[in-house]
């Protein structure tokens, strides 16, 4: 499989991860969007959240838990924790991963 965010996740490709757990690990994105915006990833292939959902609960829970930490670290207390799932909604890498953005770092 060629999916960037497993080799991140695997250590193939560098990455300085912002925070991580035992199923996930978030990052900065490359292309931010707002002030803070942070990639939480589980370890484990998913295409999307939805499977994710149907697959592993405790995963996804892990995810959305290290996205509020991630928050908690990275912003004043306002974020958005959103996932794309499909092209349309602008899924561009097909690996579920959350979006944790805001417009007000922490300082």
């Amino acid at each position: 499989m060629d999916c960037i965010f497993c080799k991140i996740t695997k250590g193939e490709i560098p990455a300085t991860f912002v925070a991580e757990s035992e199923h996930a690990v978030a990052f900065n994105d490359i292309s931010p969007r707002q002030p803070v915006h942070v990639l939480v990833v589980p370890r484990a292939h998913y295409t999307d959240v939805a499977e994710l959902a149907v697959s592993d609960a405790a995963v996804l829970a892990d995810v959305i838990q290290l996205g509020v930490r991630v928050a908690e670290l990275t912003s004043t207390g306002s974020f958005r924790l959103q996932f794309n799932t499909g092209a349309e909604a602008g899924q561009t890498v097909f690996h579920a991963h959350a979006h944790i953005t805001s417009k007000t770092p922490r300082a």
